[in-house]
């Protein structure tokens, strides 16, 4: 019983999971004592199709002392979970086959009896929702965020490990969802905020509007050990312009170019193992390539790509040796996604092709690893203003093998194995989290493959 515990806890983790959300539905169950060994062995070696579903973390069939007494329970994150598999086509498939009591199949071969013919009663359907939930084992927390539990299994341990994430603004995008899943892990997270978006954040983050997001899977909040100003398009105090010095925004701020944040998280942190560049920017992101200027492109390759060479320049002196680093990318750096212009498109082939020289580089200078997640579309706030991502929503849902909308929970579970000693031989590569659409050639929902049926004559 103790490893189902665990095996429930670690996947629990996954989906940000508090215990008062966790839903049981069970059958009481009144079998024949003839039909007992049959029962189990139904149970036992049916196809459930429990696994394909979102949310579900683990059933068990209980033979009671009493005999003739089961009863089957079954484990949902949530009440939704649950409700989302009771109207699924699988469990219309398990539950046609387990009534089904034809004496023969259709080649006339003499059937096996139902589950339904096994029992003296139908079955009864209780449901429960946790009100808590006791795990047994012992968590200790390393400084910040510790909710990586000690396990015999395999698991994302990152307690005692110190990250840095640069580019996240709210709660919304993939740079929060990898710091939670890090601070799931038991990581210390640090974060370097745009300037003009600094105010607001720490902001939001005094007065609690996070507090929902920040909620770890053991019920504690995920806590920042230092929240630093960062623009990472100036990687020294000379690269500054006046205009940028005097704007209200910067005045208050200090310390904000590259080589400022790396020596500021050096003095308050010492070395870090962990590094995250979730930067982008193109300011003429709208324009077709053709009508890019010079200027507008230049600064989505500014902002977007040598941004990160210039954070492993100076961050990269920090890192222990076996850390890691990582980027995200989109599928436009080697597809052609009309409407993701402005360089944006060239600025992301750039960072992918940056990111094997670097690994190489980096791997060899500071024995370090380098990886860029390439993630599909996701309608966060910094998303919105391309102007067509629920465009690229609807499309992914549509034309990816596999047919749901990404979740920025996802992509930080990736960046969590890439940035973990589980990943210790994965360096120099682009990691898709997109569903798979990057493997798609044919959109299978263009009309271009609609055929209308020709008229039947006489």
């Amino acid at each position: 019983m103790p490893q189902a515990r665990q095996q429930f806890k670690l996947q629990a983790t996954g989906r940000d999971a508090t215990s008062k959300q966790l839903f049981v539905a069970t059958n009481n169950f009144r079998v024949k004592p003839e039909c007992a060994e049959a029962f189990e062995a139904v149970w036992t070696n049916r196809e459930s199709h429990l696994n394909e579903m979102s949310g579900f973390i683990r059933f068990a069939l209980l033979r009671c002392d009493d005999e003739g007494e089961y009863v089957s329970q079954t484990f949902w994150e949530s009440r939704e979970d649950f409700e989302n598999w009771r109207s699924s086509k699988q469990f219309g498939t398990v539950h046609v086959n387990a009534s089904d009591s034809k004496a023969a199949d259709s080649a006339g071969r003499k059937k096996p009896p139902s589950t339904m013919d096994m029992l003296q009663a139908r079955p009864v359907a209780k449901f429960y929702q946790a009100v808590t939930v006791t795990e047994q084992f012992s968590v200790q927390a390393a400084a910040g965020n510790g909710s990586a539990p000690r396990t015999s299994g395999l698991a994302v341990d990152l307690r005692g490990k110190k990250a840095f994430i640069a580019g996240v603004a709210d709660d919304q995008g993939f740079g929060w969802a990898i710091a939670k899943a890090l601070a799931e892990a038991g990581a210390e997270i640090s974060l370097g905020v745009w300037v003009p978006a600094l105010n607001i954040f720490e902001s939001s983050l005094r007065r609690g509007k996070f507090d929902e997001s920040r909620k770890l899977s053991n019920g504690s909040l995920m806590e920042f050990a230092h929240v630093y100003p960062m623009d990472a398009v100036f990687d020294t105090p000379e690269d500054v312009p006046e205009d940028i010095r005097s704007n209200k925004r910067y005045a208050a701020a200090t310390g904000f170019t590259v080589s400022e944040c790396a020596a500021n998280v050096k003095a308050d942190t010492g070395n870090i193992d962990i590094l995250v560049h979730s930067l982008a920017n193109g300011p003429e992101v709208t324009k077709p390539l053709l009508e890019t200027s010079r200027k507008g492109y230049l600064a989505a390759m500014s902002a977007s790509s040598y941004s990160f060479v210039a954070m492993l320049q100076r961050f990269g002196p920090l890192m222990n040796k076996g850390g890691a680093s990582i980027s995200l990318t989109y599928i436009a750096s080697e597809r052609i996604i009309p409407g993701y212009g402005g360089g944006m498109s060239s600025a992301k082939a750039a960072l992918e092709s940056d990111t094997r020289v670097l690994a190489f580089e980096a791997g060899r200078k500071y024995g370090i690893r380098v990886n860029t997640i390439s993630a599909g579309p996701l309608g966060s706030r910094a998303a919105k203003a391309i102007g067509f991502i629920d465009d690229m929503i609807r499309y992914s849902y549509a034309n990816a093998p596999v047919q749901k909308e990404l979740e920025a929970r996802e992509v930080g579970n990736v960046a969590a194995f890439l940035l973990s000693p589980l990943a210790s031989a994965v360096t120099g590569s682009v990691i898709y989290a997109d569903n798979g659409l990057n493997a798609m050639g044919l959109a299978v929902d263009s009309a271009a493959l609609v055929h209308e049926e020709s008229p039947v004559t006489a």
